[in-house]
């Protein structure tokens, strides 16, 4: 297998067999946990759209497109570490390097909900 392909969620899958078909639109996302690695890969790809569909209605007025989007532009994302899950929650760490190239984790623990047929980032806990 081509690692140079391999999805950014670190699934082991590439990125066209992984978190790709949700992205874009083409599939729809089974669980929470699906949900945070295909938002650390559309993190990794820039896709700010992505990012802000699938955040809560109830959370879009502390966020932006334009914010999102600087953020994951700002960062290189490196890796992505699922630490636990269950049904509506997801502790993870995230690793990156920040505008200055300096090592980074970003460590939450994320709460998701089913609303609408769809999952949902709602917030999260940061360590």
């Amino acid at each position: 297998m081509d690692h140079t392909n391999l999805c950014p969620c670190g699934s082991h899958f590439t990125l066209e067999e992984c978190c790709l078909p949700y992205i874009q639109g083409e599939a729809m996302v089974p669980t929470a946990e699906k949900l945070m690695r295909t938002r650390f890969t559309a993190f990794y790809l820039h896709d700010a759209q992505y990012l802000y569909k699938t955040t809560h209605v109830s959370q879009k007025k502390y966020t932006n497109k334009s914010d999102i989007l600087s953020w994951a532009q700002q960062n290189i994302w490196q890796k992505l570490e699922i630490l636990n899950s269950s049904e509506n929650m997801v502790e993870f760490k995230a690793y990156y390097l920040d505008e200055n190239k300096t090592s980074q984790i970003h460590h939450e623990k994320s709460t998701f909900i089913y609303f609408q047929n769809n999952w949902y980032y709602v917030d999260g806990k940061f360590y």
